[in-house]
């Protein structure tokens, strides 16, 4: 990258992992999320545009188990933060924090603490309020991330990190994962080719994958991970060029 973006935009943030830590770091002026899931929409609404502190507190002090969990989300959401609740307790009491519908709540669960295993909500206020406190330089976006990349590709300042569900080449993850797993994948590629800032992209590692990335003219690097069962995997970084990850 010759220039220093002056904004981020990750298209198809979930939980905004890479965005946080641009912004955390200043790597930028401006950080853009774009999610279109009415559940994580509803997380970063609240820690962006309403009462973090509140939202933080609520999360600190509640007393979780397994009935005060069935009560809490058997109950309709009267308000964004109640929604942004109940999304916050989904992800940390279902199976790899999966929000879809029909995933299951732990069971066993780390050390055999069951629905508690991941449940840490002192480092969930933490983090929460670090968050708010850079709310400046953070927009969130509840919408399209195709559009957003269509309305943005012109921008030579700005920089992208693509992480769109694995739903390429008939992989089930992404539509087992999330509520808006429907992408035109080929539009994607297109609308990237267009782009006058850089880009990172990840994606599933299979043929159709590595297909359209050559039609681009795309570079393409395998890099190891591991599944939320921690079997040994593989996925693809896609850029213009990776020759920095070599």
């Amino acid at each position: 990258m010759k220039l220093r973006p002056t904004e981020f935009i990750e298209p198809f943030a979930g939980g905004g992992i890479v965005s946080l830590n641009v912004a955390f770091r200043r790597l930028v002026e401006h950080a853009t999320l774009v999610e279109l899931d009415d559940e994580v929409a509803a997380v970063w609404q609240t820690i962006i545009y309403s009462d973090a502190a509140c939202f933080a507190d609520r999360i600190a002090t509640f007393d979780l188990t397994l009935d005060s969990v069935k009560k809490q989300l058997s109950e309709a959401p009267r308000s964004l933060e109640e929604k942004a609740f109940q999304t916050i307790l989904r992800n940390r009491v279902n199976r790899s924090g999966i929000l879809a519908s029909g995933a299951g709540m732990l069971v066993n669960g780390e050390s055999g603490k069951g629905i508690k295993s991941r449940w840490y909500p002192e480092t969930l206020k933490k983090r929460i309020l670090e968050i708010a406190k850079m709310r400046e330089r953070i927009t969130f976006i509840k919408g399209d991330g195709l559009e957003v990349l269509r309305e943005n590709a012109s921008r030579a300042d700005v920089a992208f990190f693509i992480d769109p569900p694995y739903t390429a080449g008939g992989k089930q993850a992404g539509r087992r994962l999330y509520a808006h797993h429907e992408l035109d994948h080929e539009e994607l590629f297109r609308i990237i080719s267009t782009l006058a800032g850089d880009f990172l992209m990840t994606y599933s590692n299979d043929e159709r994958v590595r297909r359209l990335a050559q039609q681009h003219s795309f570079d393409t690097q395998e890099i190891a991970m591991k599944s939320s069962h921690h079997a040994k995997m593989t996925e693809l970084l896609i850029g213009r060029d990776l020759s920095w990850v070599r």
